[in-house]
């Protein structure tokens, strides 16, 4: 399946699919807890993660697992404050995307930078789940964004990033399919076969 045509089947369903909407696999969530208050301490300290995951369940549940790891907060000595969906305040303009990833290869733990170039905060995750699986065999449980962050232009470091910044970027257009200027003109059936490479 392509990196555009991926879809969730199970939040979107089948009928996604058939319908051709190219929907995020991951979303953002922001999750907010803290400790249950208790007689000794009743205003504990409130912690709040920005985390991907395809729905909000799963987004709990890497609350409470990082938050278990650093501040030994679990489950049910806890609570959850909210859990809100952030969306991308500008979806239609594309950006440059910095990963800082901690992941389990075969060699043991390894700390990572990537790059990455897309329209959406979600949609430069997946792209990157699909990049770690081909070129290191990263599962998704294994891996762990560290920072994700919107990066200017000249602070790239990447060439298959840099190369897309040029004012005077043209792209070939090798298959061009030529239509009539009019209804009236079009035919079902003609004597010549269109040329459509140039």
């Amino acid at each position: 399946m392509c990196i555009r045509d991926r879809v969730s089947t199970q939040s979107t369903g089948f009928l996604s699919l058939l319908a051709g909407a190219a929907m995020p696999l991951h979303r953002e969530f922001q999750v907010i807890g803290r400790r249950r208050p208790t007689p000794t301490d009743k205003n504990p300290k409130i912690f709040r993660m920005r985390l991907f995951a395809p729905n909000s369940v799963l987004a709990k549940s890497r609350f409470w697992y990082f938050l278990c790891q650093v501040h030994k907060v679990k489950k049910n000595t806890g609570e959850i404050l909210a859990c809100n969906q952030i969306s991308d305040p500008n979806p239609t303009v594309i950006k440059n995307f910095g990963f800082w990833l901690r992941y389990d290869s075969r060699m043991g733990t390894t700390n990572i930078y990537k790059e990455y170039r897309d329209l959406t905060r979600c949609d430069a995750v997946d792209q990157m789940y699909n990049d770690m699986a081909a070129r290191h065999r990263a599962r998704n449980r294994s891996i762990q964004i560290l920072d994700l962050k919107p990066i200017a232009a000249k602070n790239t470091r990447r060439p298959n990033i840099k190369q897309f910044h040029n004012a005077a970027i043209r792209f070939p257009l090798p298959h061009r399919v030529m239509r009539t200027p009019s209804r009236k003109f079009r035919n079902t059936f003609r004597a010549t076969k269109p040329s459509t490479f140039h």
